[in-house]
């Protein structure tokens, strides 16, 4: 058995969204001053590796603590097809996947590995990277798929200001997991994944941990 951690470190220097602050990490106590050593800590709830709860998009949508555990365990398809500047995951490469893999099941999850996060440091990594277009997110919600997950740090097209992808998986109740790293690292096309958000309360997101075991 093997096991491939998907999450990127979050420190001040980790890339953020335009417009999203930097997390910052400030000292707070001591061992010297207070006897032990503690932190406080700054940062988006979409920062790093992050799941977003349906309410991130919809009004009326699931809030992260009242994500069952149940649907952040699992098996998930991984979909490997990599992708350049703003290239959309289109239905027709769902299509030829299941062509040569076999159907993706009703209620299973699906990982995308496009290779975007190589440009993780990058000025274009934001703004240019893939992501599903209208008729795959459709295709997915066809499936009842349980969560989405993808290597670049957006489900959307970067220059998809309108979030369409979020917007369809969001209403539909489906997770959905950003700026995953090492699916390269994985040689199965299936595995099972742990993804555990913070149980935050209301919030519309929280950055997780996230493990790969097959």
């Amino acid at each position: 058995m093997k096991y491939v951690d998907l999450t990127l470190e979050i420190s001040n220097k980790i890339p953020t969204f335009p417009g999203s602050p930097s997390p910052q990490f400030l000292k707070w106590s001591t061992i010297k001053d207070d006897k032990y050593n503690l932190e406080l800590l700054f940062l988006s709830s979409h920062t790093g590796t992050h799941l977003d709860a349906p309410y991130h998009f919809t009004e009326n949508g699931v809030k992260i603590h009242q994500i069952p555990v149940t649907r952040l365990i699992g098996k998930t398809f991984l979909i490997k097809i990599k992708k350049l500047k703003n290239q959309e995951i289109t239905r027709k490469d769902l299509l030829e996947f299941e062509q040569k893999h076999g159907k993706i099941k009703e209620n299973a999850s699906v990982i995308f590995f496009t290779d975007w996060q190589k440009n993780s440091k990058k000025k274009f990594f934001f703004t240019n990277n893939p992501g599903l277009s209208k008729s795959a997110s459709e295709y997915l919600v066809s499936k009842k798929i349980n969560l989405v997950g993808i290597d670049s740090p957006s489900i959307d097209l970067g220059k998809d200001l309108s979030f369409s992808a979020h917007k369809i998986l969001s209403k539909n109740n489906i997770l959905i997991v950003e700026n995953l790293i090492n699916l390269e690292k994985i040689t199965s096309q299936i595995f099972d994944f742990i993804i555990l958000p913070l149980k935050l309360k209301d919030a519309t997101g929280s950055p997780v941990r996230a493990i790969a075991i097959y």
